[in-house]
């Protein structure tokens, strides 16, 4: 006779808390040796800043065993990594400006990451099940539009550097478009989840391709032209390619057919065609990106050229925290702090960074594999190439194999906005994959029927 056992799930635990260990040791010592190379001593504020990060960490993780005993280990590590070495990055900055840690970003930014993670947290225990959200998809649809349209009202919206993402209320300013981008992928998923059926009907055969009906090109139209009125009216490259580009890969996802992916590359490559040939601000990304070195792209902007040299010095393994010369670039603590870590680790360091990027993202594919319903995979899965997508515009932009879009690096550049929006999706894939990884429970058991002869009663 053959017993067959389920093998218990592993909740992964111990493993993630090892990892948090490790990971806040190397903020640590990274922050040390910041200001061993800067001060020639280690930093006052480094007990400060590390229990102040440990605890936000061993907050988090508490949290996790208390509400998602189940989810992926690795999730919650790469970020405190990444968003603990954005901070040292920071800090380094502002000592090469000449400020101290009462008077730099690297505060505001340890405040924002305890603010980012507290919302988070708030969302693990609030949201008992993400299929909850689904209920909502018209409404996140009209609050992600809502959020991209919010910088285009008159005297709440701000333009600064020829864009208008920005809304400022008195002292504060926030991005709304980092939120929609999570925002707009629940309404994403929720739809295609009950339209991939129509969406996936083929229609004709033309070079290989089994195109979809005519009358099925709605949506990836409405999709265009949104994307489209965003790059005029708000002048932001960045969100509407993120825009665009997370509703086609989440409709491959849900109807598995590249006809709508080679679609969706026609329409937006006839989008940047017309941008280039009609707006001003696109035909000065084209020509720092084209030739960056000429002396017309230099009097636009050398920031691009600042940022190129500054990798160049950092060769293949760096300058080493805290002696090389990245404050020379501007904006070197949001839109480039990509080539701000590559000419103080090198080449070989900022392939280390990437790598985290593509264990997070490989993670989240991940759970949207293991995810039991579609909602959940749609879900997942858009979230994933989220940040995928947002990784390559920026560090495909700062090396010259695209145009500068203005996004910024999830986890590691300065900036409230983009902490709140990413710690919440990272929160929205634990919840998922605590959902996927959970043991599903067996079905019962029915109880042996009994042979004994029993006593029939009749009522008349």
């Amino acid at each position: 006779m053959t017993t067959v056992s389920a093998i218990p799930a592993r909740k992964g635990r111990n493993v993630e808390l090892a990892l948090l260990v490790f990971a806040v040791g190397i903020v640590a010592l990274a922050y040390a040796n910041v200001g061993l190379a800067v001060e020639g001593t280690i930093p006052p504020s480094l007990i400060a800043v590390g229990t102040g990060f440990l605890v936000i960490t061993v907050t988090f993780h508490l949290v996790m065993r208390w509400r998602a005993p189940y989810a992926d280990p690795l999730i919650l590590p790469i970020a405190t990594l990444l968003n603990g070495l954005g901070l040292v990055m920071i800090n380094r900055l502002d000592l090469a400006n000449g400020r101290d840690l009462a008077e730099g970003m690297a505060l505001r930014q340890l405040m924002w990451s305890a603010i980012a993670a507290g919302l988070a947290i708030a969302a693990l225990i609030i949201l008992r099940d993400h299929r909850i959200l689904r209920r909502y998809t018209y409404l996140a649809g009209a609050l992600g539009f809502g959020l991209l349209l919010l910088p285009l009202v008159p005297g709440l919206g701000r333009e600064n550097y020829g864009s208008r993402i920005w809304i400022a209320i008195g002292p504060f300013s926030f991005q709304p478009g980092e939120v929609a981008k999570i925002v707009l992928a629940v309404f994403f998923a929720g739809y295609l989840v009950q339209t991939r059926d129509a969406l996936s009907v083929a229609g004709r055969r033309i070079l290989g391709f089994t195109l979809p009906r005519a009358r099925d090109l709605g949506p990836i139209l409405v999709a265009w032209m949104l994307s489209v009125g965003v790059l005029v009216l708000e002048k932001d490259l960045g969100s509407s390619l993120l825009f665009f580009g997370l509703f086609v890969a989440m409709l491959y996802v849900a109807t598995e057919r590249t006809s709508w992916v080679a679609i969706g590359l026609l329409l937006f490559g006839v989008g940047a065609w017309i941008a280039n040939m009609i707006f001003s601000h696109v035909q000065r990304r084209v020509l720092l990106w084209l030739d960056t070195f000429s002396r017309e792209a230099l009097d636009t902007s050398d920031q691009l050229a600042r940022g190129l040299m500054g990798m160049a010095s950092g060769g293949m393994f760096g300058t080493g925290l805290g002696r090389g010369r990245p404050e020379l670039t501007y904006f070197a603590e949001s839109d480039f702090i990509v080539p701000s870590f590559g000419e103080e680790i090198g080449l070989v360091g900022l392939f280390a960074l990437l790598l985290l990027y593509v264990l997070l993202v490989e993670r989240g594919l991940r759970t949207a594999i293991g995810a039991r319903d579609g909602f959940g995979k749609l879900l997942a899965s858009g979230l994933a190439f989220s940040v995928a997508l947002q990784c390559f515009v920026v560090v495909g932009g700062v090396t010259r194999v695209i145009p500068l879009t203005g996004l910024t690096m999830p986890f590691l550049s300065q900036g409230g906005s983009s902490l709140l929006a990413n710690w919440t999706l990272v929160a929205l894939l634990l919840r998922i994959s605590d959902h996927a990884r959970r043991p599903v429970p067996d079905p019962e058991v029915p109880h042996p029927v009994s042979h004994e002869k029993t006593q029939v009663v009749k009522v008349r």
